[in-house]
């Protein structure tokens, strides 16, 4: 695995003459921030050597180079899942890559359900911590170079950035919430059952990503900054039948404040 990051990080290197500082990763329906880059150069997932390729609607499986908010960014638009049949090595491979070229930060968004009584379709939650339901993506052989064999997940998203959000959400009059993000397997959503349980466990919201690439990436010493758009709710009263397509849009109704947000978070890094 260690060959195979370094020799993709060499190739990315060698094409793009470019070293990114700040890596971002785009969800479900949030693509819309890639048209704030100023793009030097762009690549498909399917042409990046031993990179695995997104094969869900919403996710265009590009990963981008350019400048936004002043910083040298590179954009994973598309990311990969467990239900996909990934493996977890394949599925955090792009963020021990970004971080092999160089990045300092990582930002992330995802699409997710509500189970939250006091959020709203279309809010916005900054993830404060997670509870991870998937196979731990640091199971298997230990690489010194990724980091610690027993990272301490006490404090996993960085504070100083939650805290630079919040002050521009509130400068922006944006609602925000912060709160725990739960990761399930997927590809089903909850019954109405499992959505009681994620609210009983401590859960304000529950997907089927972020928590393995934030996992890694603190693993290897990269501060993280995650955002989840709320896509529906799985409150009691509230749960309504969902469908890819229902979260899609939901997603791109609301990736405006969200794109400010990280664009602005950017700028400050």
């Amino acid at each position: 695995m260690l060959r195979k990051i370094k020799g993709t990080t060499s190739y990315l290197l060698r094409k793009t003459n470019f070293i990114p500082e700040v890596g971002i990763v785009l969800g479900t329906g949030l693509g819309g921030l890639v048209k704030e880059i100023d793009i030097q150069s762009e690549l498909d997932y399917e042409n990046i050597p031993e990179f695995p390729v997104s094969t869900v609607d919403g996710h265009h499986g590009k990963l981008i180079f350019g400048t936004l908010g002043s910083k040298k960014i590179v954009a994973m638009q598309g990311r990969f899942h467990y239900y996909e049949g990934y493996k977890m090595e394949d599925i955090v491979f792009p963020v021990r890559v970004l971080k092999f070229m160089g990045i300092k930060y990582l930002l992330l968004s995802n699409a997710s359900g509500g189970v939250n009584p006091d959020y709203e379709t279309g809010d916005l939650m900054i993830l404060e911590d997670h509870i991870n339901l998937l196979p731990n993506p640091l199971i298997g052989k230990y690489y010194p170079e990724f980091g610690i064999r027993f990272p301490d997940m006490g404090n996993t998203y960085s504070k100083e950035l939650i805290n630079k959000a919040e002050n521009i959400a509130a400068k922006n009059s944006i609602k925000i919430h912060k709160g725990v993000y739960t990761a399930t397997t997927g590809p089903t959503y909850e019954t109405p059952a499992e959505y009681n349980y994620f609210r009983i466990i401590g859960s304000d919201t529950v997907g089927m990503s972020t928590v393995p690439e934030t996992i890694v990436a603190h693993q290897m010493g990269i501060p993280c900054f995650a955002i989840s758009i709320i896509t529906d709710l799985g409150v009691p009263g509230k749960i309504e039948t969902i469908t890819h397509e229902s979260v899609q849009e939901v997603a791109m109704r609301a990736e405006e404040k969200m794109t400010l947000i990280m664009k602005s978070l950017i700028a400050e890094l």
